[in-house]
């Protein structure tokens, strides 16, 4: 189990999009992380298509030095998880401590209202483009952008190499 005592808080909240919420949340625990579902509150929540996923922590109580890395699948679910200053202070905690900070498809969302994008090279689902070129990122599209302890993708068929980047980064 090489990642035994990492802990890594995956994102979740209503609308989130299931491949890239459940793949990050199951491999993490295969390699022996401890995967944290983490919402704006600690209630369940629906995915695009009803699938349900249970927050086992809330906005409130988390705090960057308690994890290692936080995990932001897309779907819509980034537009409500910004929507909390809590969330969105807690990603930036954890990008200015330099631990990973992985976003995929609509992910970066949280990056730009996390102001950590700035002069970043990272990569999403092509719609957000604007809005990250807007927060000053250089955007590309590749499968998986690596800038410093920023990890972005665009969609669930990158999420293989997405994992293989973030399980590199938490090994590292």
């Amino acid at each position: 189990m090489p990642l035994r005592g990492k802990r890594v808080a995956v994102l979740v909240a209503d609308l989130y999009q299931e491949l890239e919420f459940w793949y990050p949340y199951l491999r993490l625990q295969e390699e022996g992380a401890k995967a944290v579902a983490v919402g704006p509150e600690a209630v369940e929540y629906k995915s695009k298509l009803g699938y349900p996923a249970k927050a086992e922590l809330g906005a409130k109580d988390i705090r960057a030095q308690d994890f290692h890395a936080v995990v932001i699948p897309g779907g819509y679910a980034p537009d409500h998880l910004r929507r909390s200053p809590e969330l969105v202070q807690f990603v930036r905690a954890m990008a200015e401590a330099g631990k990973p900070v992985a976003a995929i498809c609509h992910g970066p969302w949280m990056l730009c209202s996390a102001q950590v994008v700035k002069g970043r090279k990272v990569t999403s689902f092509f719609s957000i483009r604007d809005d990250l070129e807007n927060a000053g990122a250089i955007w590309v599209d590749e499968p998986v952008v690596v800038d410093g302890n920023i990890i972005t993708s665009r969609v669930p068929s990158d999420l293989p190499a997405f994992m293989r980047t973030i399980l590199a980064a938490l090994a590292a």
